[in-house]
């Protein structure tokens, strides 16, 4: 009998063999949004069928996707993808490594894309993982899952006359996030790095730190103007006035916990202490936030100030 492995393989297989088949031509392509879709420009579209946000430029050349969703939704975002195809899959961006946002990567690869990565998602993908949350260690992801093209700051591509930049954001949500820029377009991909619809995670264990993430932000809203439309990795498209927004509490929030850390308190410590209070968001486990953002702190201690205890 066949695992789930196996299967999921298999269905995914069959649609990507439909997406390159060869003497396809545009009359011959639904040009149709798939369900779980949204037009977000002539040729890019917003997919939601793998619970985390997909972006596909559709060109004469085939497509371009920013993420590839989480593992078990494979056969859904592929169906979504195939009613967007003119071509074969060309290039894959992945905006970290985490499994959500990665997860037909394999699939991806076998049928011929590119995947796209910093060097730091690399590493994670091929590193086994310690989850304190979980109580044991992730495995390497498999080779053929894992980017086949990286960089380490940043690079540019064309893709059926769009203009795409990409470059690195240090230590912002782990040790390997990335911004995509539809130039053209105007659509600007930033991974978890934003979270308008979840509580911001830092994940500590890979370098993350709240000082990074609100330096990351910043660079995003300085890379955009009022009408770029930027895409998070999960939740809603949002304006630049609303990454503003959050650029702004994650700054409000390190300069009520930096001296905190400094001085020794704990995620406790300062929950009571009220660093969480009268902000314009209420997050939905704020332990976890503040002892993560505590963790991540302290590793970065040699950039605070002198007197660290």
């Amino acid at each position: 009998m066949l695992d789930r492995r196996q299967l999921l393989t298999g269905v995914v297989g069959g649609l990507l063999g439909s997406l390159a088949m060869p003497g396809r031509t545009r009359a011959q392509t639904n040009t149709a949004q798939p369900a779980g879709a949204v037009a977000l420009a002539d040729r890019l579209s917003l997919l939601t069928s793998g619970r985390t946000n997909v972006l596909a430029l559709s060109t004469p050349d085939g497509l371009v996707l920013v993420d590839s969703g989480a593992p078990e939704l494979i056969d859904r975002l592929m169906a979504s993808v195939q009613g967007l195809a003119r071509g074969p899959i060309g290039t894959v961006f992945n905006t970290h490594w985490h499994a959500e946002n990665t997860g037909a990567n394999e699939a991806l690869r076998q049928a011929g894309a590119t995947i796209v990565a910093h060097e730091n998602t690399r590493l994670w993908m091929a590193t086994p993982t310690w989850l304190p949350a979980d109580d044991r260690y992730r495995p390497p992801r498999p080779l053929a899952a894992r980017p086949t093209k990286t960089f380490y700051t940043e690079g540019s591509m064309q893709a059926g006359g769009e203009h795409i930049d990409y470059g690195y954001l240090l230590e912002a949500h782990t040790s390997g996030d990335i911004y995509i820029f539809f130039r053209d377009a105007n659509v600007l991909a930033v991974g978890d790095v934003a979270s308008p619809a979840r509580d911001p995670e830092l994940d500590y264990l890979t370098g993350a730190w709240i000082g990074g993430r609100a330096d990351a932000l910043t660079r995003l809203v300085d890379l955009s103007n009022e009408a770029t439309r930027i895409v998070p990795g999960y939740g809603a498209v949002m304006t630049r006035t609303e990454l503003q927004a959050e650029r702004d509490l994650m700054k409000t929030i390190y300069d009520r916990t930096v001296d905190r850390v400094r001085e020794g308190d704990s995620a406790e410590d300062m929950r009571d202490a009220g660093v969480l209070k009268a902000l314009p968001r209420t997050l939905t486990d704020p332990h976890r936030f503040l002892y993560d953002l505590q963790k991540g702190l302290w590793a970065h201690h040699n950039k605070l100030s002198p007197n660290v205890v």
